[in-house]
């Protein structure tokens, strides 16, 4: 705030003035986000100055000018530089004699702010001339932000009334409207009333001490509740719709976070299975190198003995040679037929081993059939899990697209049944208002009747009166004639006194028989009033009877919100579902990881078999090493074979 108080000194002093000490001392006490110079006279160097620096000022929320005294040309710059002003939410000029020039500069910081909500105009003459206030109320039809105004006092007719309704009819935004105390009268009063039905979103308008009729002030009042009633409505179903979506939001996170979960568990077990097969291929891989090392260690024995065979012909070339000369050596034959049998032995023994290795062989490819098969189970069951898994995929997009359309379709009904509701309202509304107007126009009639009546009623009354004081002086006349013969007719001067009593009485009789006919039209008077109240108390009956109507649309409201439940539950069995699946997946999962175990297992079974018979066959072959050499070496015909 201290940089706001520099910045105004020195733009001051740029301008060749003095910074006013009051603004000084108030910027100095300024509160966060409120600058307030009510009462305090500010001078075109100072609004210049303010104005500058309103342009670019991020803190300042709310603005107070009451009572400024503010010049033209002051509250000209002061507006100008709020025109660009973002952060100014409350604008306080009450009191400042505001004329035509005034009026324009508010009219433009109407149509280029974008931040006012509230403006306070009270005491000021914009409405005194009609073609600024024009432009005003031009620059109010196109705002879009301000929500509450304040024109009391402001010296407004029937004319700027009409331009005010204009403008109703454009703005979208306004909220409250004080427009008491002016000069709006009958005209602007009709004009007024004439606009609400266009406009939706105004629900406070005061228009007391402006000469409105009553029934004009009861319209505006009924259009100013079936706006608030629309408005709390609109509210009320902003933050359903905002609950709800925030609802199908939150389910849509579950379902993608459980549409990942499930997705990271696929992968893990894909990978598992990668490394299953990986590890079952390098197994394969050993056992077939052990098979080439068994195939190896054959080849080898083969060729020792083919070189014991080779050795055995050399011995039996070398036997045959000496068995000419040693041929009467029966010790020699014993020991060459001991050697034949001991041959015909190791014949017998590697026919062995050749058996041994084929059934080897044939066990060897009994496993590698074995391996191709359960690798091969293992490939389709992994195809049978992805068709599965991309199965139920497709059904879990299925159910959110599902679920997607019908809450937009729900929302779309809801939106169609307030609509449909708005309209019927409105035309209740104006069935009820011709049912009035048609109330007053027979409650006009009635009175003028009344007034014919007893129109009528006088005038018969005064003929009577006539014609009573008629007969009254041609009574006088006969009874001066007869006065001079009143001894003669004194009898018949009384009867005469009589017949005039009777008619007197007669006469009265009729005045209180008009009387009572001017009581009767008075009683029906008083029953047409009555049956105007009636009129009236349907009407309110009417009123409530909609508002029944409406809370049974919000029960309706409340009904879909319980169908938005069955949802959620529809939602929570098929995430049941999904867990069932996932259960499901996982004892495949469990039974494939028994099935390699198991395979493991007749692995290393078969790995110990085949370490058994390889250490068989080397102690068979050192066995049958050690026999030929030990033949070889302990062979009598060696002793007698000539040296080389």
């Amino acid at each position: 705030m201290e940089e706001f108080r520099r910045s105004y000194s020195r733009l001051c002093k740029e301008s060749g003035a003095e910074p006013q000490e009051a603004v000084l001392q108030q910027l100095h006490q300024l509160p966060r986000g409120r600058l307030d110079l009510a009462t305090q006279s500010l001078t075109v160097d100072t609004c210049r100055a303010l104005g500058k620096l309103l342009q670019n000022q991020t803190v300042l929320t709310e603005l107070i000018l009451s009572d400024c005294m503010l010049s033209e040309e002051g509250a000209t710059l002061l507006f100008q530089g709020l025109c660009a002003n973002t952060i100014v939410q409350f604008l306080d000029v009450k009191g400042n004699n505001l004329r035509a020039a005034g009026a324009e500069a508010l009219g433009k910081l109407l149509r280029q702010n974008r931040s006012i909500q509230s403006l306070t105009l009270e005491w000021n003459n914009i409405g005194a001339w009609e073609d600024a206030f024009a432009t005003f109320c031009g620059a109010l039809a196109a705002n879009s932000t301000l929500q509450q105004l304040d024109l009391r006092n402001n010296q407004i007719s029937h004319k700027g009334a009409e331009e005010l309704a204009l403008a109703l009819k454009g703005n979208t935004s306004l909220q409250q409207l004080d427009l008491r105390w002016n000069n709006i009268g009958l005209l602007g009063g009709r004009a007024l009333v004439n606009c609400l039905p266009s406009n939706r979103t105004l629900w406070r308008l005061d228009l007391a001490g402006n000469n409105i009729p009553g029934d004009i002030l009861r319209a505006v009042e009924q259009a100013m509740d079936h706006n608030q009633d629309r408005h709390t409505a609109f509210q009320e179903n902003q933050a359903r719709t905002s609950i709800l979506s925030k609802e199908v939001q939150h389910l849509q996170e579950e379902k993608s976070k459980q549409f990942l979960d499930l997705m990271e568990t696929i992968n893990k077990q894909r990978e598992e299975m990668a490394r299953n097969s990986r590890a079952s291929a390098a197994r394969v891989g050993q056992l077939q190198e052990a098979l080439n090392e068994r195939h190896s260690i054959i080849n080898a024995l083969k060729a020792k003995l083919q070189m014991t065979e080779a050795a055995l012909a050399l011995s039996e070339q070398k036997a045959q040679d000496l068995g000419e000369l040693l041929a009467t050596v029966e010790q020699e034959r014993q020991s060459v037929s001991q050697r034949q049998e001991k041959e015909r032995k190791l014949e017998q023994q590697v026919d062995e081993l050749e058996r041994k290795v084929k059934s080897q062989q044939e066990h060897l490819f009994l496993t590698r059939q074995e391996l191709t098969n359960t690798s091969a189970e293992l490939k389709i069951r992994a195809i049978q899990a992805e068709e599965r898994l991309d199965v139920e995929k497709r059904r879990a997009k299925q159910s959110m697209e599902d679920l997607e359309k019908l809450c937009s379709k729900e929302v779309d009904h809801m939106t169609r049944h307030l609509e449909e509701s708005e309209r019927a309202m409105q035309e209740r509304v104006q069935r009820l208002e011709a049912v009035r107007l048609s109330l007053e126009e027979e409650l006009s009639r009635v009175k003028a009747a009344a007034l014919s009546e007893r129109g009528q009623a006088e005038e018969e009354l005064i003929k009577a009166r006539n014609q009573a004081r008629l007969e009254e002086q041609h009574r006088l006349a006969h009874l001066e004639e007869k006065m001079r013969l009143l001894a003669q007719a004194r009898d018949e001067a009384q009867s005469t006194c009589l017949q005039q009593k009777q008619l007197v009485a007669e006469a009265q009789a009729r005045t209180s028989q008009l009387n009572l006919q001017l009581e009767g039209q008075r009683r029906r008077q008083e029953e047409l009033q009555q049956e105007l109240s009636n009129k009236d108390q349907e009407k309110v009956a009417e009123v409530t009877r909609v508002r029944v109507e409406m809370q049974e649309q919000m029960g309706r409201l409340q009904a879909d919100l319980v169908s938005q439940e069955a949802l959620k539950e529809k939602v929570a069995a098929l995430e049941r579902q999904l867990k069932v699946i996932a259960s499901e997946h996982r004892e495949a999962l469990l039974d494939r990881e028994s099935e390699n175990s198991s395979l493991r297992e007749k692995l290393r079974l078969r790995e110990a078999e085949i370490i058994r018979i390889r250490e068989e066959e080397a102690q068979r072959a050192s066995f049958l090493q050690n026999a030929v050499l030990a033949y070889v070496q302990g062979s009598p015909l060696r002793a007698l074979s000539p040296p080389k």
